[in-house]
């Protein structure tokens, strides 16, 4: 897709997401982006700094849309195991954003964007927990580790091709999620 007007680092970031779909992001290279994108080969480099800050850039995009995509889920359904089901659609549904974001020696560990992005997802997550129908659970800390962990898996699963989500992701991640209790009573 060359590049004509407009949002450059846009275009530089959709452009790096497609190299991550085809190669995965450690293959993912500033020269190849810039070709991608047909701009000159300082391009990216001017925005961000090298394959690091790129990468550091998609990891916080991802991590913001997911940390989005949950905080809507729970106004619609505060329940942890609904919050699991959007985890799960969005892995699936943002392949490259979340390839980068499963790979922390990649990215700017410190960076302030994608250090806030991951914290607003998390506290999603710690929060979904929090209303666990079982009041032992709910305040045990690794409850929202174990959702994580059951959900991240799956994730995993599905876009490795070992699981053929039937009839399709949302439906087979909602049984999978169920087992993380029933819907919790809410004060809202």
């Amino acid at each position: 897709m060359p590049y004509h007007h407009g949002d450059l680092r846009r275009a530089l970031l959709d452009t790096a997401l497609e190299a991550v779909a085809e190669h995965g992001p450690a293959a993912v290279s500033l020269r190849d982006v810039a070709r991608r994108a047909g701009v000159s080969h300082a391009a990216p480099t001017h925005h961000f700094g090298d394959k690091t800050g790129l990468l550091t850039a998609l990891a916080a995009e991802g991590w913001s849309m997911l940390a989005d995509a949950l905080a809507a889920t729970a106004e619609r359904d505060p329940s942890f195991a609904e919050l699991g089901v959007t985890y799960v659609v969005f892995a699936v549904g943002h392949p490259a954003h979340y390839a980068v974001m499963r790979a922390p020696g990649l990215v700017k560990k410190a960076d302030p964007e994608l250090v806030a992005a991951q914290g607003r997802a998390s506290a999603q997550l710690r929060a979904g927990a929090t209303r666990h129908s079982d009041s032992a659970a709910a305040t045990d800390p690794t409850t929202a580790i174990a959702g994580w962990a059951m959900v991240h898996g799956l994730a995993a699963l599905v876009l490795e091709g070992a699981i053929t989500p039937e009839p399709d992701v949302e439906t087979l991640a909602r049984a999978v999620t169920s087992r993380l209790g029933p819907r919790p009573f809410t004060s809202r």
